[in-house]
């Protein structure tokens, strides 16, 4: 229980250490509005990463669940730190007036085309030039806020690359308008919305036509997922939803698993690190993120490597060990390797050698180098 207890704290006071609301002047809307913004605890320590921007409508309940299940990955490595814009719309019916839109053209009017501007042309533009944001942008919203973020899947390019719908509560026309846009998309897209049985039912006929309508859409720069709990409600479908939308999202972004390395590495006749390099590519292409290879993604080439002794491809892994940690021993320990398997324990021995004078890194280290270069010494010995 202590443990439970110890990381709980931990979450909740170290993964999003700044938290904070303000309040944002619209010249648009022509008022102040609330928002809560939430920065990664890495934000002020490492000064050049950049991350994605998640804009919240319904900021006022939504951003605590998202900011939990955001910290939750975050800790674990399996979803990236992101920084959490909360637009508050509890205040004299706001949200209503936000979201409104013409019946007849189902587009937003009064208002709700001055909030619609505000958020594409006032909020983003200031989020990004005060904080480091990475090319990645998501929206969410629940019922009324998650029918209106619809709308900006209705111009030509989308200012954002990720949709999490929440029980949406749709504007005229929208189920067959989202599929047509979806079907015309220019950049790749995420997608997510759900309902449940207990949903609000004339909120949960009009879902299910547009979901079947989107499954309709043949375009491969959609990533749709569509989610209908059982034994879930209107409101507690939020909290079933949030994990599974951020994990579609963020697919790519997880460390390599024990079943990714079984089922999909371990089992490839050849091309360990190209497998690595593309992982990677794709994080960089998909979600506008640059980090370094993760050591234990290094670890799982590697034993993918040793096991189908394809000892020529360490090479190539000490390559990628150069670009991304240069101070570290951890590509001379690669060489070292192969020249190992290879036969060669003179230039292993050497890369030991030289390994053993750099950095440590993950598990390895100098005294583990050391062994391994007396234990070339001794087969040099024996030659």
């Amino acid at each position: 229980m202590k443990q439970l207890t110890f990381l709980f704290f931990l979450l909740s006071s170290t993964v999003f250490s700044q938290k904070k609301t303000e309040s944002f002047t619209s010249v648009k809307l022509g008022e102040s509005r609330e928002i809560t913004i939430g920065l990664p605890a890495s934000y002020e320590k490492n000064t050049t990463k950049k991350y994605p921007i998640l804009i919240l409508l319904d900021g006022d309940y939504l951003f605590d669940p998202f900011y939990g299940a955001l910290n939750y990955g975050g800790y674990w490595d399996d979803l990236p730190e992101t920084i959490i814009v909360g637009i508050n719309q509890n205040q004299n019916d706001e949200r209503a007036d936000d979201c409104y839109f013409d019946q007849a053209d189902g587009l937003p009017a009064e208002k709700g085309a001055r909030f619609f501007e505000f958020i594409g042309g006032e909020l983003l533009p200031y989020i990004e030039k005060k904080y480091r944001a990475a090319p990645f942008r998501m929206i969410a919203g629940h019922d009324t806020t998650a029918g209106f973020i619809n709308f900006f899947l209705y111009k030509e390019y989308s200012i954002f690359n990720a949709y999490i719908s929440l029980s949406p509560e749709l504007a005229t026309d929208m189920e067959t308008r989202i599929p047509e846009k979806l079907t015309q998309l220019k950049q790749p897209v995420f997608y997510y919305q759900s309902s449940a049985d207990g949903d609000v039912k004339k909120l949960r006929e009009p879902i299910e036509q547009l979901d079947a309508n989107i499954k309709l859409v043949t375009n491969p720069l959609l990533n749709y997922k569509y989610d209908s709990f059982k034994g879930a409600s209107h409101y507690s479908l939020v909290l079933h939803s949030i994990p599974n939308a951020l994990y579609q999202i963020f697919e790519s972004y997880k460390p390599i698993s024990s079943s990714e390395y079984t089922e999909k590495i371990a089992v490839l006749p050849s091309g360990y690190v190209d497998y690595l390099v593309t992982k990677y590519d794709l994080l960089s292409k998909n979600l506008g993120l640059k980090i370094p290879v993760r050591i234990n993604d290094f670890k799982a080439i590697e034993a993918a490597i040793l096991k189908n002794k394809a000892y020529n491809e360490l090479d190539q892994l000490a390559q990628i060990a150069n670009k991304n940690y240069p101070k570290s021993m951890l590509a001379d320990y690669e060489l070292g390797l192969m020249f190992e398997k290879l036969g060669d324990a003179k230039k292993a021995a050497k890369k030991y050698q030289t390994a053993s004078q750099l950095e440590e890194i993950g598990d390895l280290t100098k005294d583990m180098m050391m062994e391994k270069f007396d234990d070339m010494q001794s087969l040099i010995q024996k030659k």
